[in-house]
């Protein structure tokens, strides 16, 4: 395997460390993800992750219709290299663009595209992921979270814990059980869930 960068990756990297000097936040050099506990700096890491968008240093496996470069993994990793290097703030928005973005990419309809990743690029809307819950959590057959339809609405009943951004998110995508007679690892939903909706309660985990 050759783990070599081509020329045009090289180009890359040199272009982007020098806009990193020139751009870098001064005095959040510390390389870590959001301080959670902390609203104050939310809105300084939503425009820095808007600027690397803006500058077309994020989300570069995204196909070009969608806000990315369609690159491969190793000029995606030429970027994540230089971000760490140069010790820049961790992205607020990273669980839209590693996790729900592609997913919706694959599987979206296009309503869904439409509506949702401009605003996931941007940093406009956070996501936060709904998996784990107080007594399942990588283990998704002790899933019990239930959506149940009432006509046109899905009624949400359950808990999820270690959920990351959940204080400052606009979106959380869940899994839900909607078959509780089907087998424990089948029967289960993927929601888009607006985290402003009626019933949903937000408690720290210190």
């Amino acid at each position: 395997m050759d783990l070599s960068y081509t020329p045009a990756q090289e180009t890359l990297r040199r272009e982007l460390r020098t806009w990193l000097r020139r751009n870098l936040p001064r005095g959040d050099r510390d390389g870590r993800s959001v301080e959670y506990g902390d609203p104050a700096r939310v809105p300084a890491a939503r425009a820095w992750q808007r600027k690397l968008h803006e500058a077309g240093y994020l989300a570069l496996q995204w196909p070009r219709e969608y806000g990315g470069r369609g690159a491969d993994l190793m000029t995606q990793t030429v970027v994540d290299d230089e971000l760490v290097r140069a010790r820049a703030p961790g992205l607020i928005g990273l669980l839209g663009i590693e996790m729900i973005g592609p997913t919706l990419i694959e599987w979206g309809t296009a309503a869904q595209k439409a509506r949702f990743l401009g605003p996931m690029l941007t940093a406009d809307e956070i996501w936060c992921q709904g998996y784990s819950e107080p007594d399942a959590g990588s283990d998704l057959a002790s899933l019990r979270t239930r959506a149940e339809r009432r006509g046109d609405t899905l009624v949400v009943n359950g808990q999820k814990v270690w959920t990351s951004y959940a204080q400052i998110a606009d979106w959380m995508f869940c899994l839900v059980r909607t078959d509780p007679d089907a087998a424990k690892h089948a029967g289960i939903s993927y929601l888009l869930v607006d985290m402003k909706s009626p019933g949903i309660t937000v408690r720290p985990l210190v």
